[in-house]
């Protein structure tokens, strides 16, 4: 146990560069506070106590403000930064060294049984105020920019962005950054795409009137 809250606080630390020391860590980041409880929900959960596993995994939302169900599987070196918002779906697996950051979400559509919440693989990273839903299939090392929106499975080495999500970048190249910040904007993109259109039609409107 004392070797995993080591690992769990060596992994805040790696990748927050505004933790300054491990006691910080331990006793102010909600996001560690989250993951600690809720594997000893889970623990309970996989014995069968059902009623335990979920008044911890409910005093634990009230408490840090992170939502996750007691059955959810999840890997080591998993990162929540900030976490205020974040709500992990019961039937969702969760692979090594994933970080999410606040407001994501892994849900359900409401029109699925049995496995209803996303898989991730490894390394990923989803960006802040993301949803992801369904019984999806992350691959390894993806990219899910911030208020995306995915519904459909995604391979691994890509980047995805938008509402719904789009791959824009898949390369085969593992992902060594996790980094939210340097993603194209979908709304740029629509933006000038649409500005090519305009004027594309104004052309063919010049055209017309000097016939």
């Amino acid at each position: 146990m004392f070797r995993q809250l080591k690992e769990d606080i060596a992994c805040v630390r790696e990748r927050d560069p505004a933790a300054r020391s491990s006691l910080e860590v331990l006793f102010l980041y909600p996001g560690l506070r989250a993951i600690r409880m809720h594997r000893r929900a889970n623990f309970y959960y996989r014995h069968k106590m059902f009623f335990l596993a979920r008044w911890i995994s409910q005093r634990a939302s009230r408490k840090t403000g992170i939502e996750i169900h007691p059955a959810v599987k999840i890997g080591k070196g998993f990162f929540i930064d900030h976490g205020t918002g974040v709500v992990i779906g019961e039937t969702a697996e969760i692979g090594d060294n994933v970080t999410l950051y606040q407001g994501v979400t892994l849900g359900g559509t409401g029109k699925e049984t049995g496995k209803r919440h996303p898989t991730l693989g490894n390394n990923v990273m989803v960006g802040s105020g993301a949803k992801v839903l369904g019984s999806v299939k992350i691959g390894d090392n993806v990219k899910i920019a911030s208020g995306a929106v995915v519904l459909t499975d995604i391979p691994a080495n890509c980047t995805a962005v938008g509402v719904p999500a789009k791959i824009v970048k898949c390369d085969g190249v593992r992902v060594s950054d996790l980094d939210q910040v340097h993603i194209p904007d979908p709304v740029a993109q629509e933006i000038s795409r649409l500005e090519s259109e305009i004027e594309s039609l104004r052309e063919i409107i010049s055209k017309g009137e000097n016939i």
